[in-house]
Order: C-alpha cells, then structure tokens, then sequence
C-alpha cells in the first residue's frame, strides 16, 4: 500500500462515482421563504399609529400568538438534559425516545409492525422532510429528477425543499371549491405527465389538516387517496400530520391508520408528526418520521455525516408525552378552537367564502376586492393589510398561481385577538371598495 499514496484515490470505487452533470447550473433559483417577514411590515403601521393595536394573524407561533410549551414540561426537559449530560447521541435520536412515541404518545399496537428501529428523531418538520424527500428518491426508483407530488395550493417550503435535494414538484389537479384536495383521477393525471416528461413519481405528500388551506381529509379517505397512488406506482407516501392535534375532533390514530395498509404497503408509507403546532414549541424543533426500518437506515446513515437532533428537543417530547399530551397542548388547542368557532360565525356573518376546518389556518377568497383595486393577485394585499390596517396575513400567492386570489388568515390565537383580526381585515377589504 506504501506506493499508492503518491497519487490521488476516490472515496468510493470509481464506477460508483457520482456521475457529472451541469443541471446543477441550469436549477431556477430558490427563493427564501417570505413567511418570516410578512409580519415585519405590522411595524410601519405601529410607528404611524401608535394608538392601535396590531394584529398578526399571518403565523401560528407557540410563544408568540400562543403561550407556547408550559414552564413545567420545559423544566422536566431541563431535568432529563442534566440527568442524560451532553455527549453524543445517535444520529436517530435516543432509544429512549424512539419507546416513548411508539409507547407513550401513539400506544402503537402489534399489529402495525412497528418497532424502535422504525422511528427517527429529527430537528423540526423541515429537517425530516428534506430527509425524507432524499429516501424516497434514492429508494424509489432510485434517481434524481423525478417528481415529489403535491396539491395545488401547497406549503410554500413543498415547493422549494424537494427541489433543494434533486427532486422536481408536480402540482396535482385540484379545484378551489374543494379546497383543491386530491382526487384518485387527479393522481392517474399526475402520473400520466410525468410518464410524458419521461419521469416517475418518487412520492406523494398528503397532509391532514392542511396548510395552507385548513382542510381535512378523513382517515378512510387518505387511507384511499395512498393505496391509488401506491397502485400508480408511486415509491412513497408522506403523511404530514403536525397539525392533527389541532382540532376539536379526534386525533389520527395510528393503529387503526396502518392495519388499513397491508405491510407490503407499509413498507412505503412515511408518517410525520411533531411538537410545532400542537405544543407551540416553534423554536425547540423536534419532530419524528415513522417509516420502514430500510428507510430509516437509509436516513440514519446520512444524518450520522450531516444533521443529528439534539437531546433537549427529545426530552421536551417525552416530558410531554409523558405528562399526558392531550393535557400538555391544553394550552394551545383550546384557545383555537374556540378562535376556529368564532371565525365561522364572523366569516358567515360578513359574507365572505373561506376554507375554514381544523388545524389553525382560513383560507378566505378576496378575489372581488382584489379586481377593485386593479391588483392581479394578493401579495400586495399582503403588505397594504400590515401597514395600513395593522394586521398581517399571508398572501395566497405565495403558495402557487392557484392561490394568488385568497389570503391565508391563521386563527392560532386567543379568540379576542383573531376577532379583532378579522374586524380589522375586513376594515382593509371594505376600504379597497370605498376607494
């Protein structure tokens, strides 16, 4: 071996090599999300009329519109951080905390299959999907380019994360008036286009309640809409369920879910869940993919040279699932359901067409006022609501072309606050028309 290290050696044999491509030159550029500055513009409104309370009703931030994670649960994470010191953990997370999601928060039955190995600790929602995007594509059918297929009015980030990793996104078919939820023909359609821009689809990205929109699909239904498209040929199907706590129904349940699927299916179903929205903690960034145990080698793997999650985040989680997690998101839950009633009853009163159904964001169609001031779509509603009314919101066509007439109104506020929103939105639209 003495005579080798005078010349150059790849890491990998080089048939394995990745092999040389200038599309990284040729990508649209990525833009950064505008969510995080939408509600900078209240400032301007604040400074020429300090007299007036403002009102943000563009985010759903735990400790900021809502208490966020309780003081004790934090203090219990702060306990199991001192008990468990500061080493290294595994790139999964902790087996400790792999126990408490199957055992303690979805009481995972037997019959699902499901062990520790199937269960993955990331940093936040955007972290496991990135990392889940890559699994697909590389476990699917195995190449970069295909499709991650999402709805027509998604999350801003659906569109851009799977990009980021070398996956292209399809907007499926939708209509408004169903809050452009999937459909089995919608599915057939997205396949037939990709199979024309000689493309397979790498995955599907159902998620329940929905954001932007806050609509619902029941659990037979997406149970449904992820057998046709695993009979399409679709390699994976994500179920993003971070707002399913949210909502003055039921939560998913996991055990009924995935004995729906038989576990051939299985293997190619991913389910997202995590503390963002249901416990308010934005900022502690803990979340966790249930997948196949050749998915979560795969992501683990990787995660070893990139990102590991850090143990706090973990320890908030079992501290809250193990003080009872209907009891711990008391806080947040309770204040948007009322928020969520109050809104109906406002939305119906002033006549206006909104997607309102759980988690904790309207969708409300502005579309006539709009016209009336000549503006093509809603971003500079957007800024015009924040600065001269006082009350930020997200522009709809920030999400695709097919939202740019509707406004996303998030209600994850005390129900004081959301209708002092809504009055001061529609104190906005009716100023367009007088003008």
């Amino acid at each position: 071996m003495g005579g080798l290290v005078d010349r150059p050696v790849t890491v990998v044999p080089e048939e394995r090599l990745v092999p040389v491509s200038a599309h990284l030159g040729q990508l649209a550029e990525i833009p950064p999300s505008r969510m995080f500055l939408i509600n900078k513009s209240l400032a301007v409104f604040a400074k020429n009329s300090p007299e007036r309370e403002t009102f943000d009703a563009s985010q759903g931030d735990g400790g900021a519109s809502l208490p966020g994670v309780p003081g004790e649960i934090l203090e219990r994470a702060a306990a199991l951080q001192l008990a468990h010191g500061s080493a290294y953990d595994m790139p999964y997370g902790t087996d400790a905390f792999r126990r408490t999601v199957l055992e303690t928060y979805w009481h995972a039955s037997s019959e699902t299959g499901l062990g520790p190995n199937n269960v993955l600790a990331t940093v936040g929602g955007r972290d496991a999907l990135a990392k889940a995007y890559a699994a697909m594509l590389a476990l699917g059918h195995g190449r970069t380019g295909d499709f991650i297929v999402v709805s027509r009015v998604p999350w801003i980030s659906y569109n851009w994360g799977p990009y980021g990793v070398g996956a292209n996104v399809l907007l499926a078919p939708g209509e408004a008036q169903s809050g452009w939820a999937y459909t089995e023909d919608a599915l057939q359609a997205c396949s037939a286009h990709a199979a024309r821009l000689g493309r397979k689809l790498a995955g599907l990205i159902i998620t329940s309640p929905d954001n932007p929109t806050g609509g619902v699909l029941s659990a037979d239904r997406q149970i449904a809409l992820g057998k046709a498209a695993l009979r399409l040929g679709v390699a994976f199907v994500l179920y993003d369920w971070m707002y399913h706590y949210v909502t003055d129904q039921a939560a998913m349940d996991l055990n009924r879910f995935l004995t729906a699927f038989d576990p051939c299916e299985r293997e190619r179903i991913l389910i997202l869940d995590g503390l963002t929205k249901s416990l308010g903690a934005s900022n502690v960034r803990n979340c966790h993919l249930i997948a196949a145990e050749a998915v979560v080698r795969f992501i683990v793997a990787r995660a070893s040279h990139t990102v590991i999650p850090s143990f706090y985040s973990m320890a908030v989680a079992m501290a809250a699932y193990g003080h009872g997690y209907a009891e711990a998101t008391r806080g947040i839950r309770e204040p948007t359901n009322l928020s969520r009633t109050a809104l109906r009853e406002f939305f119906t009163a002033h006549g206006l067409r909104a997607i309102i159904d759980q988690g904790y964001y309207a969708f409300v169609h502005v579309g006539r006022w709009l016209a009336a001031r000549g503006w093509s779509d809603s971003e500079p509603l957007g800024q015009y609501l924040a600065e001269q009314h006082g009350v930020a919101i997200v522009p709809g066509a920030f999400f695709s072309p097919y939202g740019a007439e509707w406004l996303r109104f998030s209600y994850a506020t005390p129900v004081e606050k959301t209708l002092g929103a809504a009055q001061r939105l529609m104190e906005g639209l009716d100023a367009l028309v007088q003008h």
